[in-house]
């Protein structure tokens, strides 16, 4: 719980935080600065040069971007902090959504810059949705050249909450030397890789810094009464009030606190994390939001979940109530149950063994195979169950075979700790076509997968895009048709004969057989033996593909008292089909899909030029619900022409566009474009 200690200083215990914000925008680099400035690290790396302690898989260093979440922990005036980075681009976003729920507060970083509004707009509607309190900081302050008071209404309409400015910048010859804090009223001038120098406020900033201090004095006392009178009476409100409200204000959820600073310069640093310590909600505030009461029984989140080469698979946990240790037997919201192997607190990829975690601790727990990424873990059969978290729809796929056939069985279980790993990833088996399918977030988002097979988990494959589930249909009916089969060869032979009709069925329904026998010319013990031989045919129809919307009717036939058999009337019917299906004028069928595509609304009209370039129909446009200065077009687009709309899409909005897509309908494909898949088809088998 939260405590003055004898010093006057706030104790509240270890605290977990989440960086997050667009892609590019600096949190790698921000994680960085911060543990070199709080001593964890004896220099700051960079990530162009591949040395900082985020962003460490070799994946990451040959993409000089974030892939996965990374974790690190410092200590800071007597307190343990966990941040954990989060990837920003879109692909890779899914990494955020679980990490969230447990986390304390988020330090969203950005920039000045009106073309990342949208991508910031993504980042804050997540922590707006689970509820978490949130700093804005304004990085790259040293590059800016344009006002921050100008700049703030750029990035409001990103956020549903006021944005709160708490600093300025002070200026020299164009360039940001310092900053004046709002709250203390005092001035501090950078100084690399140190602590900021108190100076005077400069006379050409004092007019400034006074009235964006009245600004902020306004808006918290829009929810202190005693604040309000105070500056009506023109009165200077306590410091010690004006910092009341600014923690009131960030975890009630009121407003957004914007700070500042340049993360590859360690400008800023400390600023923000006495902003942290001092204000950000504490373990037991964050069970509260989770409904959880905080008791001496040992209660966990799982943040993330990720399998190492030498300590097995690791479960990020963060500890709500109780405590932890190696040895311990815990139960996961699923009911399975698993063994605590290990306790460790993280700093990049290196691990510090610790003998147990405490209430507020961020920590990997060893080899508890049972548990998932967003489980909770308890000691004991009663385990709350945390929220759902929806994994987003997958809007780009591969098709993926182990370069070595040997390796086929070790590629299953690879995918399988992938898509543990990475929610965002899902893998099927596609049994009709022999595909084994990944399914995930982007171009980018799968290369990485790829790539993770044969560095991560030993498996090399080979990716092509995954085939399309064309099927074929007929347009007329034939009647009369039959299918003989007779052998003789010396003993029983086999004798089977059918006379059957085919027809065309409406769309979408499917198969159905008839049977119109009289006379007893074909036993009835021989007539489920023809619809199985019927719809053995229709697995390949006379263009290569599935036939569906077809029914058959049994009208006549003949059979042998001795030759005839259950697989002599199936051939018989295999053979009556194989004769009448080209005489029904056989057409291919295409799958065409319901798609769903958001984007921001200067982007709309490329939108529907995209959809159209595709053979896609629009349906319509309107504003997306909730979310200002967004459209969503519903289009209907023809399955072979989704494969790589994510990547255009994305390429026209700036990286946030996106899109789902379910199955709508079967539409008939005619032309050249048809007869070149039938052609590929049929020189394949």
């Amino acid at each position: 719980m939260t405590q003055n200690t004898p010093s006057g200083r706030r104790s509240s215990g270890p605290r977990c935080i989440a960086l997050v914000g667009p892609f590019q925008s600096g949190k790698t680099t921000l994680l960085e600065a911060i543990l070199a400035r709080m001593g964890a690290l004896q220099r700051q790396g960079t990530v162009a040069a591949g040395s900082t302690i985020g962003d460490a898989s070799a994946e990451a260093r040959a993409h000089t971007m974030s892939v996965e979440a990374n974790i690190a922990s410092v200590d800071f005036m007597g307190e343990t902090f966990t941040f954990i980075d989060c990837p920003g681009s879109i692909e890779f976003l899914a990494e955020m959504r679980p990490v969230l729920p447990a986390v304390d507060a988020a330090v969203v970083v950005c920039e000045a810059d009106e073309k990342k509004v949208p991508a910031l707009q993504l980042i804050l509607r997540e922590l707006e949705d689970q509820k978490i309190p949130r700093f804005l900081f304004l990085n790259k302050i040293d590059n800016s050249h344009q006002s921050v008071r100008e700049a703030l209404p750029l990035l409001q309409p990103a956020s549903r909450l006021p944005l709160l400015l708490r600093q300025i910048p002070i200026w020299k010859n164009g360039v940001a030397v310092g900053y004046v804090d709002l709250a203390l009223e005092r001035a501090f001038i950078y100084q690399e890789h140190a602590a900021s120098q108190v100076v005077e406020i400069p006379p050409d900033e004092r007019d400034e810094s006074k009235d964006a201090r009245y600004s902020m004095l306004e808006r918290l006392s829009d929810h202190d009464d005693a604040l309000m009178e105070q500056l009506l009476e023109e009165v200077e409100p306590p410091r010690d009030r004006v910092f009341d409200d600014l923690a009131h204000e960030l975890r009630d959820g009121l407003a957004v606190p914007v700070l500042m600073g340049s993360a590859a310069n360690g400008n800023g640093m400390l600023r923000l994390m006495k902003a942290l310590r001092h204000e950000a909600p504490c373990i037991h505030e964050t069970a509260a939001r989770l409904g959880i009461t905080p008791g001496s029984e040992p209660l966990g989140y799982v943040m993330k979940t990720f399998h190492t080469a030498h300590a097995g698979k690791l479960s990020l946990t963060r500890v709500l109530s109780g405590a932890f240790q190696e040895g311990m037997t815990v139960t996961t919201s699923s009911g399975e149950t698993g063994r605590i192997a290990g306790c460790a607190r993280l700093l990049g990829q290196t691990t510090q063994k610790t003998t147990q975690a405490q209430a507020g601790d961020t920590v990997a727990l060893g080899k508890v195979d049972a548990a998932h990424t967003g489980d909770m873990l308890a000691v004991g059969k009663a385990v709350p169950r945390p929220a759902e978290i929806e994994a987003p729809q997958p809007v780009m796929s591969l098709a993926v075979r182990a370069r070595d056939r040997k390796d086929d069985v070790k590629l299953s279980a690879a995918l399988q700790r992938l898509t543990d790993e990475d929610q965002a990833l899902a893998m099927e088996q596609n049994a009709e076509l022999g595909d084994t399918i990944l399914r995930g977030q982007g171009e980018m988002h799968l290369r990485v997968a790829v790539e993770k097979l044969a560095s991560k988990f030993g498996v090399a494959v080979d990716s092509s895009q995954p085939q399309i589930g064309y099927r074929e249909t007929i347009r007329k009916p034939v009647t009369g048709v039959r299918g003989r089969h007779k052998k003789q060869s010396g003993g029983h032979g086999q004798f089977g004969d059918v006379v059957i009709d085919v027809m065309p069925l409406p769309r979408g329904e499917g198969f159905a057989f008839i049977d119109k026998i009289t006379g007893g010319v074909v036993p009835r013990n021989y007539i489920p033996s023809v619809e199985e031989g019927v719809k053995h045919y229709l697995k390949r129809g006379p263009l290569g593909f599935p036939v569906v919307d077809v029914g058959v009717s049994l009208t006549d036939g003949s059979y042998h008292t001795v030759d005839s058999s259950d697989m002599a009337f199936q051939t018989a019917a295999r053979i009556g089909m194989s004769e009448a299906m080209p005489q029904c004028n056989p057409v291919l069928l295409e799958p065409v899909l319901a798609v769903e595509i958001s984007v921001p609304s200067d982007a709309t009209a490329k939108a529907n030029a995209i959809v159209s370039s595709r053979r896609g129909q629009i349906l319509g446009f309107d504003a997306r619900d909730g979310w200002e200065g967004w459209d969503v077009v519903q289009a209907l687009i023809p399955e072979a022409e989704i494969t790589d709309l994510i990547i255009e899409l994305r390429s026209a909005t700036a990286g946030v566009g996106t899109f789902r897509s379910k199955f709508d309908h079967l539409a008939e494909l005619s032309g050249r474009q048809a007869d070149t898949i039938v052609a590929s088809r049929q020189a394949a088998q």
